[in-house]
């Protein structure tokens, strides 16, 4: 569907068309030579169908094939596709008029003077077109990739305010320091995965991506450390799968989704929270059962899941879906698949 967007966007190939309609009128009404209305009907019908049909065959692109994860791709195939596309437009709008107007089919010597001439006339236009087009969507890529950098800086350093949490520090180094009298090789045990985590959290901190297999493991990680605070009191079931697709998400995505299941819920003995996450094809399900704790402004403040959102952003159209069902608050992410080159 053609949008008022598009059609600020076009307003010179707009202008032309208007006034190539204007022109044919004329022609037709003031009994000049057919020749000259027959040749600017056809250059009507052909600005009109390569202004509509390029681009529809952009939004086509941009939809199944987005710069962002196929630019090679997407690249050749849109100028593979604009091309055969256009030369096509030419070849049928010369066939119409000469069918419509003259009754007379088109020898394929004319089709070869037509193609010669359109190409002539197409070639440069549509390299025109093809360059502002990617001049636009370049400077919408530099923009996008300034304003995600901000976000990744915040998102960065929001992340290591919640590990530098001093709640997170002081529940940690008090188990470590009963471990310490309880059970000494444990309390190695517990150092070592307590250190693996901020460790992580340092190397990832520059990272747009991790893979999926990365990301689990590093939550089994932190997973350990939580179980050790509450024992059986929280229990996790992981679940991804074993194919061979590789699959990315932006760094200490599960960690903010972990702890924020862990910091609105009661965690008491009778009701053990129960936390699941389990890829379904190629999107993440992070699941925990629902025992709230009372509403305060902390808790409640909502900035974990906009950062994350914020971060999905730059890497897929598709949405987060956060909701309920039944007992389990769930939050689906999309997984990313890159290109391979």
């Amino acid at each position: 569907m053609i949008s008022l967007e598009f059609i600020k966007k076009n307003r010179v190939l707009l202008l032309i068309f208007i006034g190539a309609v204007i022109t044919t009128v004329i022609l037709y009404f003031t009994q000049s030579d057919p020749f000259l209305y027959y040749t600017s009907t056809a250059i009507t019908l052909v600005v009109l169908f390569l202004w509509v049909g390029n681009y529809l065959i952009s939004k086509g692109l941009d939809r199944w094939l987005p710069w962002r994860k196929f630019g090679i791709k997407r690249f050749f195939l849109h100028l593979f596709f604009g091309v055969f596309y256009s030369i096509g437009v030419i070849n049928l709008a010369y066939f119409l008029v000469k069918a419509l107007f003259t009754d007379i089919l088109p020898t394929i010597g004319q089709l070869i003077v037509a193609n010669v001439y359109g190409a002539a006339v197409f070639v440069p236009s549509f390299s025109i077109y093809f360059g502002l087009y990617f001049l636009r969507h370049w400077q919408e890529s530099a923009l996008e990739m300034e304003r995600f950098q901000r976000e990744s800086i915040t998102s960065q350093l929001t992340s290591l305010k919640n590990h530098l949490d001093p709640h997170f520090l002081f529940n940690n180094l008090n188990i470590l320091s009963a471990l310490i009298d309880k059970d000494r090789e444990m309390s190695q045990e517990f150092l070592g995965r307590f250190a693996q985590v901020y460790r992580t959290m340092l190397l990832t901190k520059s990272e747009d991506l991790v893979t999926l297999q990365e990301e689990v493991e590093f939550i089994e990680t932190y997973i350990y450390l939580i179980k050790t605070r509450f024992e059986e009191h929280i229990q996790f079931d992981i679940d991804i799968g074993n194919d061979d697709a590789i699959f990315m998400l932006p760094p200490l995505t599960l960690q903010m989704l972990v702890e924020n299941a862990v910091k609105h819920n009661n965690i008491i003995p009778d009701h053990p929270l129960i936390l699941q996450i389990k890829r379904v094809g190629n999107r993440l399900k992070v699941m925990n059962t629902i025992m709230e704790k009372p509403e305060d402004i902390r808790t409640k403040s909502g900035t974990g899941l906009a950062n994350i959102k914020a971060r999905y952003k730059y890497y897929t159209d598709e949405e987060l879906v956060i909701g309920k069902e039944g007992n389990l608050f769930v939050v689906s992410l999309p997984l990313v698949e890159t290109e391979i080159i």
